[in-house]
């Protein structure tokens, strides 16, 4: 009985241990919003402490990177905080359990409709990429989440409905979520789980130490502060290196180059369109005034719709970003499925809409 006595002592103390961790969880992650939806008019602000000229390059490429920097970030800390909590319910070995084998296909699906409802650009999408690929989500449904989660949106489909109409919108729905799906599908078919680096296979292996049920509220947290420490402090500069090339290319690429390369009617438009598009970065509220003005200019559809989609799901930051998680070679397999799935696009919606 002796025993008993420590056992009910600690009982109340870890209740309330884990009421406090609780606590302030709620606060870390209300502070964590109220941030957040801060950073774009404090980066303003920034821009304009610095003297620079607004509208200049040199200003928006500043701006792009001020405010992109803290926004990735925060994005990568909270998801990968959230998917370190999920891992302390379900281990790595669970959850490839429920996803995997004759459910894949299903879970390429419900990835890429996922990217539907979340809005963010490819570099805000890699976060989420991150902690899909550690919590050990197989590698093709993450891939559908990381394509559609950028290119195929409500502000994408919104902005294609109202400036070219809801048929070439759904089209574009359509065809985007196919990309999603099968480009997914196709990568995770090949089993290139062994092309991720090593640090990355080292944590999809790692389960939780503790059972789910022996754990409490406090050793939730912990896991979820563990995870952040481990994950992010391995990626953070990448992520800071490709916001920076995203930022110069963002200030600094001509328009006008592009518009006169896609307006031509040639074969290799479509092709070339997509290569222009792959060192671009933009998320699709930015890119699709561009499609506008392309199109205005004379461009084809199918052309300018090929470019957009390699400009927000194949971009040159996103590229550098995801080095840090996947080998070059498997980098080099992510461009060349859903390249292949751009280029038929673009010439679909070519013969489409001629």
């Amino acid at each position: 009985m002796s025993a008993d006595v420590p056992l009910r002592g600690q009982q109340p103390q870890r209740d309330a241990s884990s009421l406090v961790w609780g606590a302030a969880t709620v606060a870390g992650v209300a502070v964590w919003f109220l941030v957040y939806f801060q950073l774009q008019p404090v980066s303003r602000w920034l821009v304009a402490r610095l003297a620079l000229e607004p509208g200049t390059r040199l200003a928006d490429a500043v701006e792009f990177f001020l405010y992109d920097t803290p926004k990735v970030l925060m994005l990568l800390t909270l998801v990968v905080f959230a998917m370190g909590v999920v891992r302390s319910f379900f281990s790595a070995e669970r959850t490839r359990a429920v996803l995997a084998g004759k459910r894949e296909g299903l879970g390429n699906i419900a990835a890429a409709g996922l990217g539907i409802v979340t809005p963010f650009c490819s570099c805000s999408a890699v976060p989420l990429f991150v902690g899909f690929v550690s919590a050990g989500v197989p590698l093709g449904v993450t891939f559908s989440f990381l394509i559609a989660a950028p290119m195929v949106n409500e502000v994408a489909l919104g902005l294609l409905f109202a400036l070219v109409g809801w048929q070439v919108a759904a089209v574009y729905l359509v065809f985007g979520l196919s990309v999603a799906i099968v480009a997914g599908w196709v990568i995770g078919r090949l089993h290139l789980e062994g092309w991720l680096e090593e640090w990355v296979r080292n944590v999809r292996a790692n389960p939780a130490e503790l059972p789910p049920d022996g754990m409490s509220l406090k050793d939730r947290v912990r896991a979820g502060l563990d995870a952040v420490r481990d994950i992010v402090g391995k990626v953070w500069m990448w992520i800071i290196a490709g916001i920076a090339a995203g930022a110069f290319i963002h200030g600094y690429v001509p328009q006008d180059l592009l518009a006169s390369i896609m307006g031509r009617d040639a074969w290799w438009s479509v092709p070339a369109a997509v290569v222009l598009g792959i060192p671009m970065y933009s998320n699709a509220a930015g890119i699709i005034p561009v499609v506008e003005a392309l199109l205005a200019k004379g461009a084809a559809l199918g052309t300018v719709l090929a470019f957009m989609m390699s400009v927000i799901a194949l971009s040159l930051p996103e590229m550098i970003i995801l080095r840090k998680v996947l080998s070059l070679k498997l980098i080099i397999v992510f461009v060349g499925v859903v390249g292949t799935g751009i280029l038929a696009v673009g010439f679909l919606f070519n013969a489409l809409f001629s």
